[in-house]
């Protein structure tokens, strides 16, 4: 599976962005997917998942209410809906694909497959 993630820019605090994350292979409606962050000098982060289906998700408590992650299966891709940016927000988002996120815990594998990013900048 190779993952080609877009939508990022520059954008003010306060406002939205949409983030896709395209997806090759007949394989794409059986993962799990997800997107992830890493702001400059911090480890990356988990921001959000959904199930095979969208029928689950799960977001980190940072961008609960603000986030929203789904899927179109027919088009093998996943979005990011941001509202609200704030400069926080302000990182690299990568896709990924193919892990488990315990809901309970908040551990998740390791994904199996990783986007290449896409530079987020929120201004203040």
């Amino acid at each position: 599976v190779q993952l080609q993630a877009s939508g990022g820019g520059l954008v003010q605090a306060g406002g939205s962005l949409r983030l896709s994350c395209a997806a090759s292979g007949r394989t794409f409606s059986s993962y799990t997917m997800g997107w992830f962050r890493q702001a400059p000098g911090k480890e990356r982060e988990f921001v959000a998942t959904i199930n095979w289906n969208g029928g689950s998700t799960y977001y980190a408590d940072s961008v609960k209410g603000r986030f929203t992650i789904s899927r179109d299966n027919a088009k093998n891709t996943v979005y990011l809906q941001m509202s609200s940016l704030k400069p926080e927000d302000t990182a690299v988002y990568y896709c990924a694909a193919d892990f488990t996120y315990y809901s309970a815990s908040h551990y998740y594998t390791y994904p199996a497959y990783w986007g290449q990013g896409t530079l987020v900048t929120v201004s203040s």
